[in-house]
């Protein structure tokens, strides 16, 4: 089975006020089976508009990836983010097919 991926771009404009928000992610993530792959670490912008912080999360299917994003707890903690912030987020079914 596929696993399933939070692929998030930051911008942050508020490094005092986005600390609450990352700070209460790793219970969040934990409670749903996700874990950091990509938690900032150096990058470099190849093609089309980047953001500051990049950072890819990796749970054991889609399904669990969603349910995590729907979750009441990270629902609310958007909210703490939000003004501190610009993001985008997507979540994603990885490949489990032949490779090259």
């Amino acid at each position: 089975m596929a696993k399933g991926y939070w692929i998030g771009r930051v911008d942050v404009h508020n490094d005092e006020g986005y600390t609450a928000y990352a700070a209460a992610n790793p219970a969040i993530f934990k409670k749903f089976g996700g874990r950091y792959v990509v938690r900032g670490g150096k990058h470099e912008g190849v093609e089309g508009q980047s953001r500051a912080r990049n950072v890819v999360i990796e749970f054991a299917d889609y399904e669990t990836a969603l349910a995590c994003y729907r979750s009441p707890e990270y629902q609310a903690n958007i909210k703490v983010r939000r003004p501190h912030s610009i993001a985008d987020l997507i979540i994603v079914e990885g490949y489990d097919g032949p490779q090259p």
